[in-house]
């Protein structure tokens, strides 16, 4: 009766659970969560009823690593983790900012110190909570939050505060003596600050002799290779469930025996696999048109097995090959045997693309569905608005009540998707069925087809991103492309965590790029104004507007080395700042390999009217100078916006190859015109007349360099 009067009047005291008591209770529980639920009285613990994303691994509590003296104790403490809420003054104190509920992920990180806790109080002899003492809890933050940095130190007292605090809310509480930091301050038993940055994210970015031809060849996978790919996972799979459904039958040997005894008989290859019991054997699944107890048969009765070992072979599908590198088909045939590793390779290359080229992080790609990136409709026009992407966000996700949301939420604003990330999300949207997960662990387990929960796992990834670099440097070796080699990263393993780091430099570099990044990370306020957003990817070596300077200044260089060889080689040059792009071209030997530190890059920046910028899509060089900028940049810019050029601009810069590029653009717009509706095919004529009358007035202007010079 006290208890339950006492519960009443605390709804933060929880009841005692009974042995058959669910671990997780319901009210935690989501309606669409199907994980099954432990036992108080089992010695391991599922946390799977509190997951729901469907990128988390289903994390489990082992009592039995817990000493047996302690462990009814512990149990009843972690079971009120599990289910209780920390009081709200608790929150405030220690500024947790509503965090009354954490998630999984935290609660596990919790358990590991509390049973490393109960462990060290066995071994002092402590046979009960309560025999804790104030000196117990000193020689362990002693030992335990000293050879740290001072951050973990003090997570790991903040852990060891919630097991008193989660005790007091037991109708049994164990009397967990109160830790002393609670009473006289938490300083006193921190290591000391170190100098260390504090919340300096350590993460290196890729590095670029890296980044570039690992996209490369993740994109080539995606929209070169990937029909050949899927339709021999369709043939291999046809020709599997061939094989499964074949009765026994006088035809079905006699076509084995044809098919097999020239083959042994003439001492030719024999189409092989790897087999976990056998070792290199013969493919049985590949020879079809008989039952496999016919195949098994054979292969028993002639030593296959051994014979297959010394003379493996192909497994060639009649599926045609439609892939190209360098102009020539880049397999002779696709092969069975092949096949299944090359669907985990597109797979894992479809990831790279969509992280890379969006931005988000891996939770939040492992969570995409099939059907997420859908076609958008055309507008009235006739042009086609962006695709968008819509997917869930996890990081920081709360309810009104505080507690974490394990299931996430949807993103307010959809990532826009560029045409690579599209065909990278429909490649998987081949692979999984309507509606699943685009990483679903089930169907990119691709042999075993084993019933995994959720998505793929972030170290599964991982290692998958570096099986796909040891095939993309054999296959660049046996495509005699070895300068297409992806090298290693001085900062070792490719993590996908990296992807995010690293600066998508080629979007970067075009006109716009600061927008178009911006549109790709998803944070606007990155266009509206640059600076603001330098906590974007912070880092104390190395931020992303000191990155974004360096790719700026690179660009530039490598605009005015164009422009020297250019007219070096006889090409002309017209417009208001044709001298000063000159002059600015002739000073780049001074700066040739200078720039690759922000400080050096924005000095190089710094030189007002002699940095010149590409922008194709204008069919210009702008030598950037402030004062005369029509594209109304801030004031100290260091760079045009160039997705506002205008024309008349005293900063345009034209040569000869921009010419002829503004009539080739001007002609494809005609060819474009002729298929459209007549209003829209009338401004597309009119805008390749635009650019064909620059194209004259250089024709008409433009002079050898040394002329202007």
């Amino acid at each position: 009766m006290t208890t339950a009067l006492s519960i009443e009047a605390d709804p933060y005291i929880l009841p005692l659970p009974e042995p058959d008591s669910p671990v997780v209770m319901d009210r935690w529980i989501s309606a669409g969560n199907t994980h099954p639920n432990s036992l108080y009285s089992e010695d391991i613990w599922s946390l799977g009823p509190l997951t729901d994303n469907p990128g988390d691994s289903i994390h489990k509590i082992n009592l039995r690593k817990c000493p047996a003296t302690l462990r009814s104790e512990v149990r009843r403490v972690l079971w009120v983790l599990i289910n209780g809420e920390l009081r709200p003054t608790y929150i405030r104190e220690r500024g947790f900012q509503n965090r009354t509920r954490d998630g999984v992920t935290s609660m596990r990180d919790n358990i590991i110190q509390w049973m490393k806790f109960a462990r060290w109080l066995d071994r002092q002899g402590v046979s009960q909570l309560s025999d804790c003492t104030m000196e117990h809890w000193k020689a362990y933050a002693a030992k335990h939050a000293s050879g740290c940095t001072r951050g973990h130190a003090l997570a790991i007292l903040r852990w060891l505060s919630d097991m008193w605090a989660f005790d007091q809310l037991s109708a049994s509480p164990c009397g967990i003596t109160r830790p002393p930091w609670e009473d006289e301050g938490i300083d006193d038993y921190l290591p000391a600050e170190t100098g260390e940055a504090g919340g300096e994210n350590k993460t290196e970015p890729l590095d670029p002799t890296v980044i570039g031809p690992l996209l490369t060849w993740s994109i080539r996978l995606v929209e070169d290779f990937s029909g050949d790919v899927l339709a021999a996972w369709a043939e291999r799979r046809r020709m599997h469930a061939r094989v499964k459904s074949t009765k026994t039958t006088r035809e079905g040997l006699a076509a084995l025996k044809s098919y097999l005894l020239p083959l042994i008989n003439s001492g030719a290859p024999l189409p092989a696999t790897v087999s976990r019991l056998h070792g290199v054997t013969l493919a049985h699944h590949y020879v079809t048109g008989c039952s496999r107890t016919q195949v098994q048969t054979i292969v028993a009765r002639r030593g296959l097995h051994r014979l297959a070992a010394q003379r493996p072979g192909p497994s060639p599908m009649q599926v045609p090959v439609t892939g190209r590198i360098e102009g020539r088909p880049w397999r002779e045939f696709m092969d069975y045997e092949e096949t299944p590793i090359l669907v985990r390779h597109l797979a894992t290359a479809a990831a790279i693309v969509i992280l890379y080229l969006t931005g988000m992080r891996s939770q939040e790609a492992r969570s995409l569905r099939s059907g997420c990136c859908p076609d958008p409709q055309p507008n009235p026009d006739g042009s086609m608005p962006r695709h968008l992407i819509r997917s869930r966000h996890y990081k920081n996700v709360r309810d009104f009540d505080g507690h974490h949301v394990s299931v996430g939420e949807e993103r307010a604003v959809p990532w826009v998707a560029i045409t690579p990330v599209v065909n990278a999300i429909r490649v998987l949207e081949c692979v999984v069925p309507k509606g699943e997960l685009l990483f679903s662990s089930t169907h990119h387990d691709i042999v075993s087809q084993r019933r995994h929960h959720g998505a793929l796992k972030r170290a599964t990834l991982d290692r998958r991103v570096e099986d796909l670099v040891s095939w993309i440097n054999q296959e660049a070796t046996a495509q005699g492309l070895p300068a297409q080699r992806v090298p290693e990263d001085p900062h070792g393993n490719l993590g996908l965590s990296r992807l995010r780091r690293t600066l998508a430099w080629h979007i970067a570099r075009r006109p716009g790029g600061l927008v178009a990044l911006a549109i790709q990370y998803g944070h606007m306020r990155t266009a509206l104004d640059a600076r603001t957003s330098a906590g974007y990817g912070s880092r104390e070596r190395r931020g992303f507007h000191g990155e974004l300077d360096v790719e700026t200044a690179l660009a530039a260089a490598q605009t005015a080395a164009r422009l020297r060889d250019a007219t070096a080689a006889g090409e002309k040059i017209s417009g208001p700042a044709a001298r000063r792009a000159i002059v600015g071209a002739a000073s780049m030997p001074s700066f040739e390999g200078a720039l690759t530190t922000p400080k050096a890059a924005a000095k190089f920046l710094e030189r007002d009217g002699l940095v010149l910028f590409d922008n194709p899509d204008s069919f210009l060089i702008c030598a950037f100078k402030r004062d005369t900028a029509l594209c109304d940049p801030d004031p100290g810019a260091t760079a045009p916006n160039q997705f506002a050029c205008q024309l008349g601009c005293g900063n345009a810069v034209r040569t000869d190859s921009h010419a002829r590029a503004a009539r080739e653009h001007a002609d494809r717009l005609d060819a474009k015109a002729a298929k459209v509706p007549e209003p829209l095919g009338n401004r597309l004529r009119r805008t390749a007349d635009h650019f064909r009358a620059l194209a004259d007035a250089h024709d008409s202007a433009a002079q050898p360099a040394e002329e202007i010079a």
